[in-house]
Order: C-alpha cells, then sequence, then structure tokens
C-alpha cells in the first residue's frame, strides 16, 4: 500500500495550529507534540 502524503493545505493547517497553540503560551515542542497526536487519532480512525 502506498503511503499517502499529505496535501500542502493540509501542511499549512497543521502548521496554523502550532502557530496558535505557541500564541497561547504553549512550548513549541509540546505543541508540535499535540498535534502530532491529533494526526495519530485520525490516522487510527480510518483502520
Amino acid at each position: 500500500m502506498a503511503i499517502k502524503r499529505p496535501k500542502p493545505e493540509d501542511i499549512v493547517v497543521k502548521l496554523r495550529q502550532v502557530e496558535v497553540l505557541m500564541g497561547q503560551g504553549m512550548p513549541r515542542i509540546d505543541a508540535i507534540r499535540q498535534i502530532r497526536a491529533i494526526i495519530n487519532q485520525r490516522q487510527l480512525s480510518r483502520i
């Protein structure tokens, strides 16, 4: 099965989400981890 690459629009959305979390005072690494956790949950729900 081929690996699906994210669309540029999806990447921009994720970057904006990280930017919002950082604006709320969250450290960058924690914001990235939170977004990654959301992405992983969505991928698991497709199975």
